[in-house]
C-alpha cells in the first residue's frame, strides 16, 4: 500500500485477466460499478474511477512464466484523502501472498 495515490497511474499486475476479474468485485466494495469489456467505471462518493486493463507478455524468470496485466487507473472528482481510502481497501483485496 502506498501513502499517496495520484489522480492517474498505471500498474503492472502479476495475474491473468480471469484472476483479476475474480478479485475485482470484492476489491470495489459497495461502490456502484459497471464493466464494459476491459474497463470498469466505479462511482465513489462524489467522484469516479475508470480502470482499464490489457494483457502483456508474461514475465520470464528462468523457466517460470508469470502472467502480466497492465492496469490504468484514472480518478475524477476525488481528493487525495478519498483516493487513499478507496485504494487502501482495493490494494488489500488485490494483495497476494509473499509480502
Amino acid at each position: 500500500m502506498q501513502a499517496h495515490y495520484a489522480e492517474q497511474f498505471e500498474r503492472d499486475m502479476g495475474c491473468t485477466e480471469a484472476e483479476w476479474l475474480g478479485w475485482l468485485p470484492a476489491a470495489l466494495g459497495d461502490n456502484f460499478w459497471q464493466r464494459d469489456g476491459a474497463s470498469v467505471q466505479i462511482v465513489i462518493g462524489p467522484g469516479s474511477l475508470q480502470i482499464h486493463w490489457h494483457a502483456a507478455p508474461p514475465r520470464a524468470l528462468g523457466q517460470v512464466r508469470i502472467p502480466r496485466l497492465l492496469v490504468c487507473f484514472a480518478f475524477a472528482g476525488l481528493d487525495a484523502g478519498e483516493r487513499y481510502l478507496f485504494m487502501k481497501r482495493f490494494d488489500l483485496y488485490m494483495q497476494r501472498g509473499g509480502g
